[in-house]
């Protein structure tokens, strides 16, 4: 910001930052429900069957579940980072939270059904959620890989 100011002077300054701010105003409300709503997943969802589900021991299946929990759960990052730092927490393996995360911005069903189906036809949707199914789960293989190697660290 001191850049623009010496560059563009003290209106265009006051100016971005009257913006930045006002961002800032409209998001914190939002990033508050998004911790609100992990907070009470993490009170809800008893942390053993977190854990036995989608956990270090999980395999396959823990992949398909989280990037099944992916796909069906709407919201934006705002919502969808905080509910993922939760299952972190309660349990989950890295494998399963990069699926999860991973399915939730290539596949999910509520962008797809809200904005691809309606623009650009059923024949699109199902091709590309077809297309995208694999990745999901080939990225929470190689996020497990990567812990396991130690090339990444949870916690």
């Amino acid at each position: 910001m001191a850049t623009v100011y010496w560059r563009d002077g003290t209106e265009h300054f006051i100016t971005i930052l009257t913006g930045d701010v006002e961002l800032v105003g409209a998001m914190l409300p939002k990033v508050l429900a998004g911790c609100l709503i992990a907070a009470f997943v993490t009170m809800i969802l008893p942390r053993e069957m977190v854990a036995r589900w989608v956990g270090h021991e999980s395999g396959f299946s823990g992949l398909l579940i989280a990037a099944a929990f992916g796909f069906i759960l709407p919201g934006g990052p705002i919502t969808i980072y905080p509910v993922a730092g939760a299952f972190l927490a309660m349990g989950a393996d890295a494998g399963a939270i990069v699926a999860f995360i991973t399915c939730w911005t290539l596949v999910g069903c509520t962008r797809a059904l809200v904005w691809e189906l309606p623009f650009f036809g059923p024949h699109f949707v199902i091709w590309r959620i077809v297309e995208a199914v694999p990745l999901p789960i080939i990225a929470g293989f190689l996020a497990r890989m990567a812990v396991k190697a130690g090339f990444a660290r949870i916690k």
